[in-house]
């Protein structure tokens, strides 16, 4: 018997051909949806989207949100802490030691699906910047400072919670000499950061824009546009529609369409590929990625299966 028959496919490109396999791995890419299941799903948010919210406590939840973060990171720490293994698989511009030399990378746009040749490059003589936006407890600058051994790279973090902040201070990942993280409303007109505007090379959205309240999301890319450089990238990555998370919401949760409170009262919205198209090129972005991944996930002990739904984007400033 072949040792390599069962060998696991590498992250991103695992695809369920034959759905009697489907509990041969713990999750399957780029999974297609039938007409039946998006009725389904769509049947969940119209019985889930009744806003009862009082407008007190709607006003609470935005007042009060970095109160509800710093209480989430309270109560978790950083046990939920995981290294994102594919970040690299999916954003090859995160990893520098490769581009030394230019790198030819693969776009897929959301209007005709097609693939587009983009290079870029850096040069060694040059600081790279990375700025995240919302970063947590480190889930992604951590794994990029490990990977990397560049000299020249300095990753800058920010996010809305104090706690989280003060968690990533105290990892034995944190290292000053390569990384400095901050607290900031990224929603607000004015950013006060440690770096200068048309400084940055790559800014980070993972999982982030959807904590917050829609109508201020475009201030959020308004400045991530002025503080990057000519040519700079946005990598994004975040909840599409349709996805478990939104699905799994029982009535009383919406504050308003696609937009959810949590029972910590952090909150959470849910994109499609032509709203996240218009918040980056409104402010000015030219698209190079722009799709939807439909992932499958498996609980094998239990034999259930559970669709996630994710946005996955790069846009970048005009040179």
């Amino acid at each position: 018997m072949d040792d390599n028959s069962d060998k696991r496919p590498q992250f991103g490109n695992r695809y369920l051909e034959n759905a009697e396999e489907v509990f041969k791995h713990n999750s399957w890419d780029n999974v297609e949806w039938d007409e039946d299941q998006e009725k389904k799903a769509q049947e969940k948010v119209r019985n889930n989207s009744q806003v009862t919210f009082t407008d007190e406590l709607l006003k609470s939840l935005e007042e009060d949100a970095d109160k509800h973060w710093d209480a989430f990171y309270d109560i978790h720490q950083n046990r939920f802490f995981k290294d994102r293994h594919w970040l690299f698989t999916e954003f090859p511009e995160l990893a520098p030691d490769n581009t030394s030399a230019p790198v030819r990378v693969f776009s897929e746009t959301a209007n005709h699906g097609n693939k587009q040749n983009t290079t870029f490059s850096s040069t060694n003589d040059t600081i790279r910047n990375i700025f995240e936006i919302g970063c947590g407890v480190g889930n992604t600058i951590f794994p990029i400072l490990q990977y990397s051994q560049d000299p020249k790279l300095f990753v800058y973090g920010c996010d809305f919670s104090s706690k989280a902040i003060e968690i990533m201070k105290q990892n034995e990942l944190y290292n000053t000499d390569r990384c400095k993280v901050f607290v900031l409303d990224a929603t607000e007109a004015d950013w006060n950061v440690p770096f200068k505007e048309n400084s940055i090379d790559i800014v980070v959205l993972i999982f982030v824009l959807s904590a917050i309240d829609p109508q201020k999301m475009p201030q959020v890319i308004k400045n991530t546009f002025k503080y990057l450089k000519p040519g700079g990238l946005v990598v994004f990555r975040d909840y599409g529609l349709y996805d478990l998370a939104q699905l799994r919401f029982k009535k009383g949760r919406c504050i308003s369409n696609n937009f959810y409170a949590r029972g910590d009262k952090t909150r959470v919205y849910f994109f499609t590929q032509e709203e996240i198209n218009k918040l980056f090129t409104g402010e000015g972005f030219i698209e190079e990625q722009n799709l939807v991944d439909r992932r499958l996930q498996v609980n094998r002990g239990k034999m259930l299966t559970m669709y996630r739904v994710w946005i996955q984007a790069k846009y970048r400033k005009p040179v």
